[in-house]
């Protein structure tokens, strides 16, 4: 008797492999093709169209912002060249199932869900962004800057609506996410610059040689909107470096690098960075100067571009949730082994959906990216240190697995006092939480490596005892 429709289409989501538990297999590996299409739609996206107006709104002015884009921009690849890639490559695993080998499987459970929570959030905010252009034929009241709570109920049903068709591109596997991402990126850049260009008229720029004047004086001002704090030079190149700080420092993008042939196609995050985090985020700030800061995505979208800016705000924000929810798929499915990864993946889209609801994730973006990649760091300092410098210095990597423990306390003592201590850092001596990153990163290094040593000359001294009575 022939199978139903849901039963084949279950059996045919079931059949998708993305060796969520095992290395990638040679064969499955990719070029430079694989990953240079998937950085750049990621990275030209959504959020651009919510953090480059919020740079205007804190008064960055505009030497600042165009040297703390090169120099943080330049960091961030660097961040993927030479810390992720290499981990990638060589264990070819995902973040989550390399953290169970050194973090034991309670552990890692916890971190996971809290990466996981994080990933959804941050594409939820992404739908977010498509839903205010999707809405604008029917009249959807879009959120203001000061918005926390959903503003109708045709707002929520169209969060929900982008959402599921987010999340159905995000179930069919890596992919179907790079291969989107290719077909998006080069027509959203076009849309980009070309917003950017066709307003730059009224703003009192008809040649190259006003440019600099209008962006000093119309632009980027150095001058704070009410109520926003004043962003300088370092503000904007520690966002720029950190923004993705969960990708890199935190080690999240194993899970899309595991696929690399070699180390090296880590730099081809410098096609998100440079079109994305410096072309984007300069074109979207021109747009909202010439919107009189209007701050809701579609709105700016529509008003230089018309249609196809609001399309491109719509494709823009599907390019950077669909890689995400797949990455807070992965992490959801390490904990849940017993689920299919689709199955996890349509229940983190449902999740993603809820928060996208919420207008404050899209109006707070730059605190909550810093907050993500903050609580997300040490655990990539953890694993930095295991997989590619204990072998070095005659330690054991995985140790959990070798000795199976199942729950590290070095990792975990070093994850939980790393952020405490930046909690104090913040409080107490006043550092802003764009810049704890990187003093956070430190701090974890020097305490996994004091604690793990602690711990396993402990376990060998154990060893020995043993041995000896025997």
């Amino acid at each position: 008797m022939g199978q139903s429709f849901l039963e084949r289409l279950d059996t045919r989501l079931d059949s998708i492999d993305e060796f969520e538990r095992e290395p990638v297999p040679e064969n499955k590996r990719k070029g430079w093709k694989g990953f240079l299409g998937m950085y750049a739609g990621e990275h030209t996206a959504g959020t651009e169209f919510v953090i480059g107006p919020l740079f205007v709104a804190h008064g960055v002015a505009a030497y600042d912002l165009i040297w703390g884009l090169i120099v943080g921009n330049i960091l961030a690849v660097l961040s993927w060249a030479f810390l992720c890639a290499p981990v990638a490559v060589k264990t070819k695993l995902t973040l989550y199932w390399q953290l169970r080998k050194i973090c034991g499987p309670k552990l890692a459970s916890i971190y996971n869900v809290v990466n996981a929570l994080m990933f959804c959030f941050l594409a939820g905010s992404m739908i977010a962004v498509s839903a205010t252009a999707v809405g604008l034929p029917f009249g959807i009241p879009m959120p203001g800057l000061g918005d926390w709570l959903p503003t109708s109920i045709g707002w929520v049903v169209t969060v929900f609506i982008v959402g599921l068709i987010i999340t159905l591109v995000a179930i069919l596997g890596y992919d179907y996410v790079a291969r989107f991402a290719n077909i998006a990126f080069p027509w959203m850049i076009l849309v980009f610059v070309a917003a950017a260009l066709a307003v730059l008229p009224q703003l009192g720029v008809h040649s190259v040689s006003e440019f600099w004047t209008v962006a000093q004086e119309k632009i980027w001002t150095g001058t704070p909107a009410e109520g926003q704090s004043k962003f300088t030079f370092w503000h904007v190149m520690f966002f720029a470096w950190f923004a993705n700080m969960a990708m890199h420092i935190g080690m999240s993008d194993m899970s899309i690098l595991r696929f690399a042939k070699k180390w090296q196609h880590g730099f081809s995050s410098a096609t998100g960075m440079f079109f994305g985090h410096f072309i984007a985020w300069m074109a979207s700030g021109i747009l909202t100067a010439a919107a009189a800061g209007a701050i809701a995505p579609g709105i700016i979208a529509y008003n230089s571009a018309g249609v196809a800016g609001a399309i491109c705000v719509v494709i823009a924000g599907w390019t950077t949730a669909n890689p995400t929810i797949y990455r807070a798929g992965l992490a959801f499915q390490s904990v849940t082994p017993n689920w299919k990864r689709w199955k996890v993946t349509l229940f983190t889209g449902l999740v993603t959906s809820i928060a996208a609801c919420f207008p404050a994730l899209v109006m707070l973006l730059l605190d909550f990216v810093a907050l993500y990649g903050l609580v997300l760091m040490p655990m990539g300092a953890v694993i930095f240190m295991d997989v590619m410098v204990f072998p070095k210095i005659g330690m054991k990597s995985n140790f959990a697995e070798l000795v199976q423990m199942d729950f590290n306390w070095s990792a975990g003592l070093t994850w939980f006092v790393t952020l405490l201590l930046c909690l104090f850092i913040n409080l107490y001596m006043g550092v802003e939480i764009f810049f704890l990153g990187l003093p956070g990163w430190f701090i974890a290094i020097l305490l996994y490596v004091g604690l793990s040593k602690l711990q396993q000359d402990r376990f060998q001294k154990a060893a020995n005892v043993e041995m000896a009575k025997t």
